[in-house]
């Protein structure tokens, strides 16, 4: 478990599938037109019990780390910050994507969640490249990846399939100046 000033940054292994499908459950029609299309079965606790095995098995191999970002002294889950497709070697590199609980947005909560995951990235882990793409229409995480130090590399058109469109996303990069 990782802490920031108000926040505790948990793992797949110190976190429980009931509160991951609340917030999954919550958030609903909040996440729906920045996620890919989800089945209603992606809202039950068999579904997010596998896939918390999952975010476990890919923790323990190395290929990925995802954050449950819970208040302090609070156990609901209020986001997630997923580092994925970690690749070492020459390369050194992952992606990252995050969302965050309806309720909390607007309250520097994803800034400070994303800081500390871009510090564990470079510190722990070693990496040099943190990328991620954000759809031009999604103003506050533009701004998140801004405040945290990510720059702008370029566009990608129609790179993701959100919400059952092809939609273009602006290509962010925060580099490992100390490797």
């Amino acid at each position: 478990m990782y802490e920031t000033t108000r926040l505790q940054l948990c793992t797949a292994h110190e976190v429980d599938v009931t509160s991951v499908l609340e917030y999954y459950q919550e958030n609903k029609i909040h996440l729906m037109p920045y996620e890919p299309v989800r089945n209603e079965s992606y809202y039950t606790l068999r579904e997010q019990g596998i896939m918390l095995r999952e975010d476990r098995e890919r923790l323990d191999s190395g290929v990925a780390l995802k954050l449950f970002i819970k208040l302090k002294n609070h156990n609901k889950v209020i986001g997630i910050v997923h580092f994925s497709q970690l690749i070492m070697g020459a390369f050194c590199s992952c992606f990252v994507g995050y969302n965050l609980h309806e309720s909390y947005v607007g309250y520097g909560y994803m800034t400070e969640a994303l800081t500390k995951g871009v510090q564990i990235m470079f510190d722990e882990y070693g990496l040099h490249r943190i990328e991620g793409n954000i759809m031009p229409r999604n103003k506050r995480s533009i701004q998140t990846v801004l405040n945290v130090g990510f720059h702008e590399e370029g566009l990608a058109q129609k790179y993701l399939k959100i919400n059952g469109i092809w939609e273009d996303h602006i290509h962010y990069v925060i580099l490992n100046e100390l490797l």
